[in-house]
């Protein structure tokens, strides 16, 4: 039975239906502040919390519900004699319902230019501390954090007279997925703010802890806020259930905030290949345009424009890439778009769409049109730069995003020929692509284009052959860029019958000269980066 509830809330949204219906079914409402400001001028009978605990807001309202008359109200077993006489003695009256939805803390976040302090000031102290007094007792007292459930709740007292269990439950379970969230964000928040600090302080000699956080920068506890987007049709196969979740404030110049400007929903498969590809063709500066299957480049290719780049893309592997992705890093003019309305795709992603590209892609009804910003001043630091995490059973692997990259001065030519102007710069595009390849992985460049590539076998050579048999006569006279280090000779060997002039790769190989000797002796010019791009 419902007597007495406490409404508190930043949302107002539906707060004056749902605290009429409580009146008139005559329950005593306590508030705060401003929502029990919005309630008498609804002309709702409202009680003050201070009149409640008998003391005044203090601190700039940082504490007014943080008091025994709230907590033991909403604490108190009601079938325990003990716990009634308790709070009986003491004057405190039981609390039955709570409505509660806290500072505003993510929005704050998120507004431009926003200050330490403002964020700070949006910690919800005495909120969260409620709606899990609450939660814990939900067998004596309904808790509400989501005004979607406020009608809900009214219909079933209407009814019932009261709220089942099951539901109560239901309502607890939500709340503490609520509070957890809510500490997340700031958390997650105060991760940055602090890592932030370390790369602006000093050392700490003495003491080491600035040091030790530099070099580990991974908490002890790892708690992440993410808010689900969307329910998917179904994940990798049909049999499995699937939802996307977006990272909260970090989704600028990202997959997760895309707009999709037409095209049917998207799937789990769609979302995976799709940020594949969209992280591909971040690596290039000039117009490039990735073709992805299956989350690995089929065609790879840069021009003198975005024409140009999906042209050469596509001719690299017109047979894979029909059915897959398609990122481009320009936007897409008309005579691009009637290039993709050739064939088959699921996925176009583009910064911008010109209008009559746009009038000439919507006719493909179920093409999936994703627009993301990737000016410098737009794209989020997420793109780039976001932990890669992997869940294995029973726990999860947390890394930094593969972003390190050599310097180009840092370059060391193991062979004595020096690769041509021409073929460093082919180089350094299939050294972009290849870290985009599952390992093993082989990819074989010229004048800009990849030519074949070499994904996900279990030795190094496969990948080789692979590529080669893939390329064919446009291997003659093409570089090879690969992933890790030749444990053999074979590479190059397979690599200089093909007609290949030039290598890239990491170097590091215990028979490093195994390879290095046998480059010399067919002419071969080799680059070790001593940087490698293993992608599992």
């Amino acid at each position: 039975m419902i007597k007495r509830a406490l409404i508190s809330v930043s949302d107002k949204t539906g707060l004056i239906d749902f605290a009429r219906g409580l009146y008139d079914m005559g329950v005593e409402i306590i508030s705060t502040g401003g929502t029990a400001r919005a309630l008498q001028e609804a002309g709702i009978k409202v009680t003050a919390v201070s009149d409640v605990t008998g003391f005044p807001e203090i601190l700039d309202g940082r504490v007014k519900t943080l008091h025994p008359r709230i907590h033991g109200g909403l604490l108190a077993l009601r079938q325990n004699l003990e716990h009634m006489e308790q709070i009986k003695k003491l004057g405190i009256e039981p609390i039955d319902l709570v409505a509660i939805n806290l500072y505003p803390f993510k929005e704050t976040i998120q507004k431009p230019g926003v200050t330490f302090e403002e964020a700070i000031e949006n910690i919800d102290i005495g909120g969260p501390s409620m709606l899990r007094s609450a939660a814990k007792n939900h067998q004596d007292v309904v808790v509400i954090c989501d005004p979607q459930d406020y009608s809900k709740v009214i219909d079933r007292l209407k009814k019932e007279g009261d709220v089942d269990l099951s539901y109560r439950r239901m309502l607890a379970l939500k709340v503490f997925e609520h509070t957890a969230h809510y500490d997340a964000l700031i958390s997650g928040y105060l991760r940055e703010v602090v890592s932030e600090d370390i790369k602006q302080s000093a050392p700490d000699t003495a003491s080491g802890e600035t040091v030790k956080a530099t070099e580990s920068g991974f908490p002890e506890n790892l708690t992440l806020a993410f808010e689900k987007a969307q329910d998917l049709r179904y994940g990798e196969n049909p049999h499995q259930k699937a939802a996307f979740y977006r990272e909260v404030g970090k989704i600028p110049g990202t997959i997760a905030g895309a707009t999709q400007l037409h095209g049917k929903e998207l799937s789990f498969n769609n979302i995976n290949d799709a940020d594949a590809a969209f992280r591909a063709v971040l690596e290039f500066d000039m117009p490039a345009a990735v073709g992805v299957k299956h989350t690995n480049p089929c065609g790879v290719a840069c021009g003198k424009d975005i024409h140009e780049a999906y042209l050469k893309a596509y001719a690299a592997d017109p047979v894979s890439i029909f059915g897959g992705i398609v990122a481009l890093n320009r936007p897409v003019d008309r005579a691009t778009a009637e290039e993709l309305v050739k064939i088959f795709l699921e996925i176009v992603i583009a910064p911008a769409f010109e209008p009559d590209a746009l009038e000439v892609l919507k006719i493909k009804k179920n093409l999936r049109l994703l627009q993301i910003d990737v000016s410098p001043e737009t794209i989020s630091p997420g793109a780039r730069a976001a932990w890669d995490m992997k869940r294995v059973s029973g726990g999860l692997l947390v890394q930094d995003a593969d972003v390190h990259d050599f310097d180009e001065k840092d370059l060391r030519v193991v062979t004595k020929r020096v690769p041509s102007d021409k073929e460093m710069v082919d180089l350094l595009f299939g050294w972009k692509v290849v870290k985009h390849v599952k390992s093993n992985a082989i990819v074989l460049a010229k004048n800009l284009v990849t030519v074949g590539i070499g994904a996900g076998q279990v030795n190094r050579i496969w990948p080789t052959e692979q590529s080669i048999a893939h390329a064919g006569d446009k291997a003659r006279g093409a570089v090879l860029a690969s992933d890790a280090f030749f444990p053999f000779s074979d590479v190059v060997e397979a690599a200089a019958a093909a007609g290949i002039t030039a290598i890239i790769q990491p170097g590091g190989s215990l028979r490093d000269e195994d390879s290095i000797k046998a480059a010399d002796e067919h002419g071969i010019a080799m680059v070790f980066t001593g940087v490698r791009h293993f992608r599992h």
